[in-house]
């Protein structure tokens, strides 16, 4: 093992295996310093759908058990997300019980209904996911 004197750093050359990647990180720690805002944002995009916690912490640098750490934090509202994150409207899983509910009559009712706050938003069957997001968003905005 060679010892390099300037960056205090273990090079081992005994095994002929070049170092594909160094990466030295300045200051009197070595750790990285990540502002409220950056951890904030790094949560929640571990927390979109289809999202791991695993991946997004390998393409940022950290470790899982950091971002389930500031995850936390964001739950106890130690850390905010970003406004553009936290407006986004998160959908729950529809689930239908044809069962339990008459069918409509023809020409009839709509085939969604949803309620944001005292709006309701009745939607049809050629609604796209862009229409519906845009009028619940519209429904919140009204209701604040």
């Amino acid at each position: 093992m060679e010892r390099d004197g300037k960056l205090g750093v273990h090079l081992d050359g005994s095994k002929g295996v070049g170092v594909s990647r160094l990466e030295v990180i300045e200051g009197p720690s070595g750790r990285r310093r990540r502002t409220k805002a950056e951890r904030a944002r790094i949560a929640a995009e571990s927390m979109m759908p289809g999202v791991t916690v695993a991946d997004t912490a390998r393409k940022h640098g950290t470790t899982r058990w950091q971002i389930y750490d500031w995850r936390k934090q964001v739950r106890s509202g130690n850390l905010v997300l970003p406004e553009g994150v936290a407006t986004l409207p998160i959908f729950a899983e529809l689930v239908v019980d044809d069962s339990a509910v008459p069918a409509p009559a023809a020409g009839g009712a709509s085939e969604l209904e949803i309620v944001v706050g005292d709006v309701v938003i009745r939607a049809g069957a050629d609604a796209d996911e862009g229409q519906l997001t845009r009028a619940i968003r519209a429904a919140r905005a009204a209701a604040s």
